[in-house]
C-alpha cells in the first residue's frame, strides 16, 4: 500500500455512505484529526465487510479517501482495511466506470459458448461511455449460461443477474440498455409428486409469508416446540443426516456438541456462499423458498441454543439477497424472529452477511474470519467450530442444502427420514446439472439414483458424452462407462470420486478438456487465501505445468510434467490447511488418468 494514499480525504458523498451505514461518528475530532477510543468503537471491527459493500455500492470502487475514512470510523488500521478490501474479488481499489458487466467465464458458461461470446466484445477493462466489462469466475448461474452479472453504483437493484446472454444483448446493456427482469427459478421437475426440498418452489409466491403458511410453512418449527430442543437433536440423530457440502459430517453430532457447551453465547452460520463452479442449488432454494430457510435457521438456532444466527450469502446472488432478507423482514414482523418467538419464550436474530467474491470463504472457518472483518482465510483445527468457532464461541455452521431437510426431519421424525436412500446416505439430494444437456437444472432424487437416470430426468444421456465433472472443481472427473455408479457417498468413495457440493456437469466432445483443466487451475489458483506455502506456491506451479503441457514447451517429457503435477498435488494434499489446496489437484489428475488427457 502506498503511503502517499494515508493523507488521502474522502468525498462528502463517501463519508455520506459510510455514515448512512455506521450511523454518528464516533470519534472525538481534535485538530482536524479523529482520535479514536473505547471499546464501543473498537466492537465494531465486525461491520468493516458491510461498510466496503456500502461503500462500493455508491462509488463503484473504494478510494483511498473512503478507505481511510473506514479505518478512523472503525479504528481499523488502513493497511488492515487495505488488506480486507484487496482480498475480496467483487470490491475494487482501482476507479471503475458506474456500470460494470461481470461476464462468466467458468467451466460450465465456457461449455455454453461464453468464450466466443468474449471474443465479439471490445477490451476488458475499457471504459466506454461510463460501462465497461470483465471477466468472472462462476457466478453460480451454470442452469442458464451463458450468464453475467451488472453491477451499477448508486442505481436500485445495484446488481442483476444476465442469463442465457448473447454479443449483442452484452453490448446493449454496455451502451445503456436497462437489463431484462431476473429470470424464473421455477425448477425442472416443477408439478412431480414426493418432492421434499423443491416442493413449493414455483407453487408459492417466495414474497408471501400467508402462501408459504398455506403450504405448510411453519408447522415444523411448531412442531420442534413441542419436541423440544433434545428432541428436535434426538430426531435429527435418527436420521443420519449428513452435511450437504461436501464433507458429509453427521449432522446431528454437531447440533449436540453444541448443544452440551456451557459458554454463551451459541452462533450459528446458514452457509449460503456457494461458490463451487458448477453449483448452484442453494440459490434456487433461496430464490424459489426464502421463508423455508428462515424457518430452518430458527429451528436450528432453537435446538442447539444459538441466540443469533448469520447468513452468509454469496455477493453474485442479488435476487436470493433481495427474497431472503425480505423473508426475514417478514417474520420479525409476524413474530417468528426476535426476542420472543411464537410467544414460546426463546429469543433468535438473523443477520444477513454478504460475500464480496472470495471461493474460501465457504469454507467453515474462513468464514468467520469474513464475518468478524478479516481476510477469509481458514483457522487450524482444533479448536473446532463447535467449541471455538465465531467470535471465538460455540458454533453451529450448515448449508442452505443441508438445514431445509431438517424440516421434514421434524415432522416425520428422524427414523422415517433414513428409509429414503440407503443406509449410509440417508433422505433426498439436489444435483446441479448443468453443461450438454437438454434440460440443465437443480434436481432433487433419493441417494441411490445412478448418474444414468438422473441424466434421464435432464433429457437423456448427451450424445458423444467425453466425461462428467462430478463435484466440481475440487471434484473429480469420470468416464461415460461409469454412469450406473450409484450416486451415494459410500458409492463415490468406493470408486475413488467425491458427490462434493452435488455438481454434474456434463462434458461434450466438442469441449477441449484440456483448455477447461486450465480453467480449473486458473481458478484455484486466484482463490487460494496464500496464508500456506503448499497451496499458495502449488497451485500457481501446477498451473504453470498445464500451460507448458498445453503449448508443448514441456521440460523434459510430457511424462515428466505429469509426473511434477502428481508430485505437486500430493504436498498440497497432505500440507494445506484448508480443503482448497486438498483438492485443489483432484479434477486435474483424474483428467490425466482417467481420460488420458496429455496422453
Amino acid at each position: 500500500m502506498d503511503v502517499r494514499l494515508l493523507d488521502a480525504e474522502p468525498t462528502e458523498a463517501e463519508r455520506d455512505a459510510v455514515d448512512a451505514f455506521l450511523g454518528p461518528s464516533l470519534a472525538i475530532w481534535t485538530n482536524g484529526h479523529a482520535a479514536h477510543g473505547g471499546h464501543e468503537v473498537r466492537s465494531q471491527r465486525h461491520l468493516l465487510l458491510p461498510v466496503l459493500h456500502a461503500l462500493h455500492e455508491r462509488a463503484g470502487w473504494i478510494s483511498p479517501g473512503g478507505l481511510n475514512y473506514i479505518s478512523q470510523r472503525l479504528t481499523v488500521p488502513p493497511a488492515d482495511v487495505y488488506g480486507v478490501a484487496t482480498f475480496y474479488a467483487l470490491f475494487s481499489v482501482d476507479e471503475r466506470p458506474p456500470r460494470v458487466v461481470h461476464i462468466c467465464d467458468d467451466v460450465a458458461c465456457r461449455c455454453a459458448g461464453s468464450e466466443e461470446l468474449i471474443a465479439q466484445l471490445g477490451p476488458e477493462g475499457e471504459a466506454v461511455d461510463g460501462a465497461t466489462w470483465l471477466r468472472a469466475p462462476c457466478l453460480g448461474q451454470c442452469d442458464r449460461a451463458p450468464a453475467a452479472m451488472i453491477a451499477e453504483s448508486g442505481v436500485e437493484p445495484l446488481e442483476r443477474e444476465l442469463t442465457g446472454i448473447d454479443a449483442d444483448s452484452v453490448k446493449a446493456i454496455l451502451g445503456g440498455a436497462t437489463p431484462p427482469p431476473p429470470p424464473s427459478t421455477t425448477p425442472p421437475q416443477f408439478g412431480e409428486e414426493g418432492l421434499r426440498l423443491l416442493r413449493r418452489i414455483g407453487h408459492v409466491d417466495p414474497a408471501s409469508l400467508d402462501d408459504y403458511r398455506a403450504h405448510g410453512g411453519y408447522d415444523a418449527l411448531r412442531r420442534a416446540i413441542d419436541l423440544g430442543p433434545e428432541g428436535v437433536i434426538r430426531e435429527v440423530i435418527d436420521s443420519n443426516l449428513v452435511g450437504r457440502g461436501g464433507a458429509a459430517f453427521p449432522m446431528g453430532r454437531k447440533w449436540d456438541a453444541v448443544a452440551r457447551q456451557p459458554r454463551r453465547p451459541h452462533y450459528l452460520i446458514c452457509n449460503a456462499d456457494e461458490s463451487e463452479p458448477g453449483t448452484f442449488k442453494d440459490r434456487v432454494i433461496m430464490e424459489g423458498d426464502p421463508f423455508a430457510v428462515i424457518e430452518a435457521m430458527t429451528i436450528a438456532a432453537y435446538a442447539t441454543g444459538c441466540e443469533h444466527g448469520y447468513l452468509y450469502i454469496r455477493g453474485e446472488y442479488p435476487l436470493a439477497q433481495h427474497r431472503i432478507e425480505h423473508a426475514i423482514e417478514e417474520a420479525y414482523e409476524r413474530k417468528f424472529l426476535g426476542r420472543d418467538v411464537l410467544g414460546h419464550g426463546f429469543a433468535f436474530d438473523i443477520e444477513v452477511r454478504k460475500g464480496a467474491g472470495a471461493y474460501i470463504c465457504g469454507e467453515e472457518t474462513a468464514i468467520f474470519g469474513s464475518i468478524e472483518g478479516y481476510r477469509g482465510e481458514p483457522r487450524n483445527k482444533p479448536p473446532f467450530p463447535v467449541v471455538e468457532g465465531l467470535f471465538r464461541q460455540p458454533t453451529v455452521v450448515n448449508n442452505v442444502e443441508t438445514l431445509v431437510n431438517v424440516m421434514a426431519i421434524v415432522l416425520e421424525g428422524g427414523p422415517a427420514f433414513a428409509q429414503i436412500g440407503t443406509e449410509k446416505s440417508t433422505g433426498p439430494k439436489l444435483f446441479c446439472v448443468s453443461g450438454a444437456v437438454e434440460r440443465p437444472g437443480t434436481y432433487e432424487v433419493p441417494f441411490g439414483t445412478t448418474l444414468r437416470e438422473l441424466f434421464e430426468l435432464a433429457g437423456g444421456v448427451p450424445p458423444n458424452l467425453r466425461t462428467v465433472l462430478l463435484g466440481g472443481a475440487a471434484g473429480m472427473f469420470i468416464t461415460p462407462e461409469e454412469l450406473d455408479m450409484p450416486l451415494t457417498f459410500e458409492d463415490a468413495r468406493g470408486s475413488g470420486v467425491t458427490l462434493g457440493s452435488g455438481v454434474v456437469l456434463a462434458i461434450d466432445d466438442r469441449m477441449d478438456v484440456g483448455r477447461l483443466l486450465m480453467v480449473i487451475a486458473a481458478f484455484m489458483r486466484n482463490e487460494s487465501c496464500g496464508q500456506c506455502v503448499p497451496c499458495r506456491v502449488g497451485t500457481v506451479r501446477q498451473q504453470e505445468a498445464l500451460a507448458r503441457l498445453l503449448s508443448g514447451r514441456t521440460r523434459g517429457t510430457v511424462e515428466d510434467e505429469i509426473a511434477l503435477i502428481a508430485e505437486i498435488g500430493e504436498a498440497m494434499r497432505d500440507a494445506s490447511i484448508c480443503g482448497l489446496g486438498q483438492t485443489a489437484s483432484s479434477a486435474i489428475e483424474s483428467a490425466i488418468g482417467k481420460l488420458g488427457v496429455f496422453a
